[in-house]
């Protein structure tokens, strides 16, 4: 009897301890398991800033390696849902940027790369806002976007040429 007491004495005390502590562990179940993804993007777009078309490339590769190592079964509904619209799109793109050292190139797959990332990153809970953001001149004078952690304006379609080139159309929180 003594034993059964001590037993539910100590599961008691553990009970007690996982609640007292479960504040600890709501904000990285808040947190989307697709944040390597979104940093690894963020490289690619600084290092596009920078008009420098080898940390491109490394920096495409490491946000591909990221995109195949999702495990899908740790994404939100809402999250599973659009990844598996846009998976292949995101690859594709990323891969394309890549495989060259060519920044131009490197541009035009970008474009696609941020319309599909967008769609992605709507959906899923950020730590700070991010700001979806606009050059009407990138693309032959179609316009382009682009997602940046800053709310400045530092256009990754033309670098130091016209870095400041663009507004944000969107915060998303």
């Amino acid at each position: 009897m003594k034993l059964i007491t001590k037993t539910f004495g100590l599961l008691a005390i553990l009970l007690s301890s996982f609640i007292a502590n479960a504040d600890l562990i709501t904000p990285l179940q808040k947190e989307s398991n697709l944040k390597s993804v979104f940093n690894n993007y963020f490289s690619v777009k600084d290092a596009l800033i920078k008009s420098d078309g080898n940390s491109v490339s490394v920096a495409a590769n490491e946000l591909l390696t990221t995109i195949n190592s999702i495990k899908m079964e740790s994404l939100s509904a809402q999250e599973h849902t659009v990844w598996m619209k846009q998976i292949k799109d995101l690859a594709l793109d990323a891969e394309h940027i890549a495989d060259t050292k060519d920044i131009n190139y490197q541009r035009d797959h970008f474009t696609t790369l941020s319309k599909n990332m967008f769609e992605l990153i709507k959906v899923s809970k950020q730590e700070a806002p991010i700001y979806y953001q606009f050059c009407p001149m990138a693309n032959q004078g179609k316009g382009a976007n682009w997602l940046s952690k800053e709310s400045a304006i530092k256009n990754p379609y033309y670098g130091s040429k016209m870095l400041t080139c663009g507004r944000t159309v969107e915060t998303i929180k």
